[in-house]
């Protein structure tokens, strides 16, 4: 009984401190009104997006009918429409809402992809370095050169334009930053008593990285992967103003914002382009808020401050 109470005594003491500190780091996102501005707003999105089949007034995809059998086309926001509708008489705020839903899901997978390639290349060229830092770095450097909307609109020139291939080509084009971020970390990290006394002990590298390395250089990488999540909202956004991301019927704010070429629609029909423009600027605002309020609540510096 007291050997099993010793054996579990350290482990005990490493969660309260990790609770410890994750209640600090809190504390110190609290105090930051942007970062929970953005964090507040985030969170009526993904709620508003995942109840839109619920919350929409109207489809989405179909053309709304008047009474004399005709089509509501770019009707002003009124109490039938609360955002108008657009140049097929489909309802703003419909769209509007289920548009949310392929934002956060560009965002999601395309960062997970790109996160987990920048993480995995990274970890390796940082902690074996030599030949194998320099090949991953070369073609860090070889992707890095290269325009990234100038690659992404050319590739989906290429494929089939949709959804899905729009969340892979972002996230398979945008992961060298964060294999920089990462070999970078892992430099200053590797040469860290714990690291070397792993080693020392015979601990496999894989386990080192996993279980000893990543843990303790996460947070960095969370911040990455946050405003990369704003960037990839901004380039789904672009290839869909472009016409070569999301495509028709499926509602995008950048594809609604296509609708907003002609001068008369800028100066006549301003309900076309306002709420998606508006969408995504504070969607992006929001997650850089979040963003930097993760730096500054997870900088190391801050620690012993209030």
């Amino acid at each position: 009984m007291e050997l099993a109470q010793e054996s579990g005594m350290p482990q005990a003491k490493k969660r309260g401190r990790e609770a410890g500190a994750g209640r600090q780091a809190w504390r110190r996102y609290k105090k930051n009104k942007l970062a929970m501005f953005g964090l507040c707003f985030m969170a009526l999105l993904v709620v508003v997006s995942i109840a839109a089949p619920w919350l929409a007034p109207h489809s989405p995809f179909s053309s709304i009918k008047n009474a004399a059998g005709g089509l509501d086309i770019m009707a002003k926001p009124s109490g039938e429409y609360a955002l108008g509708t657009d140049s097929l008489g489909r309802d703003v705020l419909a769209r509007l809402m289920y548009a949310g839903r392929v934002s956060l899901s560009v965002g999601i997978v395309s960062v997970t992809i790109s996160t987990f390639l920048g993480v995995l290349l990274g970890a390796i060229a940082g902690y074996y370095g030599k030949w194998i830092d320099s090949v991953i770095m070369r073609i860090v450097d070889i992707v890095y050169c290269f325009p990234v909307m100038f690659l992404i609109i050319t590739v989906s020139t290429m494929l089939k334009p949709n959804l899905f291939n729009v969340m892979i080509i972002i996230g398979l084009v945008s992961w060298t930053s964060t294999a920089r971020l990462v070999r970078g970390e892992i430099l200053r990290v590797r040469e860290l008593e714990y690291v070397q006394a792993s080693k020392a002990l015979g601990v496999k590298d894989f386990s080192i990285i996993v279980q000893h390395i990543l843990p303790n250089i996460m947070a960095p990488i969370l911040v990455q992967a946050t405003l990369m999540t704003a960037d990839a909202i901004l380039t789904e956004a672009a290839l869909s103003f472009l016409g070569v991301g999301v495509q028709q019927p499926t509602p995008s704010w950048g594809n609604m914002l296509n609708e907003a070429m002609s001068i008369m629609v800028l100066r006549f029909k301003y309900w076309i382009w306002l709420y998606p423009g508006l969408a995504i600027l504070l969607t992006v605002l929001s997650i850089n808020f979040i963003g930097d309020g993760l730096r500054d609540a997870l900088d190391p510096k801050l620690k012993g401050r209030r």
